[in-house]
């Protein structure tokens, strides 16, 4: 048997929840919807399938959650932790998540459509074959993130750190990738544009002519 708090219930839609303990609530195949919650802990909550319309989580703890198959819709979680979290198969729809921290989180396999990445640290995040196209990372730290055989079309990666990052057959034509070091990574194998291939020669010493 599983040790959860299935007596704690979940609050009415449009409810503001400010500074609560939800550490092992089973919430699995619940649905929210406008519900903010604002510095509350979700430390080891069953969360399984869990679906949120227009939720916020902002500066929230959420270390070793169980939120595989859950799905978001138009929702934020701002500045909150996902330590160890089991985020396998989430749908990200529309979602902020900017701020937020995944070390050791497991998100792979991942449905991630029109999100903002921004600042979030990716460290280490095995996100590779994932479809990426269109959203934005800026300044987020993906230092030794798998973003292998990634879709990163158009996305926004203006000074977001890439040592390390492992980027083999991944996509970047035409994203924004100002203020990338092109020397932190290997780009072998990954597919460029013409202006990415300029700011990369530039990055080694080489003299492009205009």
């Amino acid at each position: 048997m599983r040790n959860t708090r299935p007596q704690v219930r979940p609050p009415a839609d449009g409810a503001d929840v400010e500074g609560q303990d939800f550490a092992r609530v089973d919430w699995d195949w619940v649905e929210l919807e406008g519900v903010t919650f604002t510095r509350c802990r979700f430390d080891d909550a069953h969360l399984t399938e869990l679906v949120t319309r227009r939720c916020v989580f902002d500066s929230c703890v959420l270390t070793g959650v169980q939120m595989a198959g859950s799905r978001h819709s138009g929702s934020a979680f701002l500045s909150c932790r996902f330590d160890r979290a089991r985020l396998f198969d989430v749908v990200w729809d529309g979602c902020k998540l900017t701020g937020s921290h995944f070390p050791g989180a497991q998100v792979r396999p991942m449905t991630s459509t029109d999100c903002d990445w921004s600042w979030t640290s990716l460290r280490g995040v095995d996100l590779s074959g994932s479809d990426l196209s269109g959203q934005r990372f800026r300044e987020a730290d993906l230092t030794d993130a798998d973003l292998r055989e990634c879709d990163l079309t158009g996305a926004d990666l203006d000074n977001a750190r890439l040592q390390t990052t492992l980027l083999r057959g991944a996509d970047l034509r035409g994203a924004s990738t100002d203020g990338v070091n092109w020397r932190g990574f290997d780009p072998s194998g990954v597919r460029l544009d013409l202006v990415q291939a300029v700011q990369f020669a530039r990055a080694h010493g080489v003299l492009v002519a205009d």
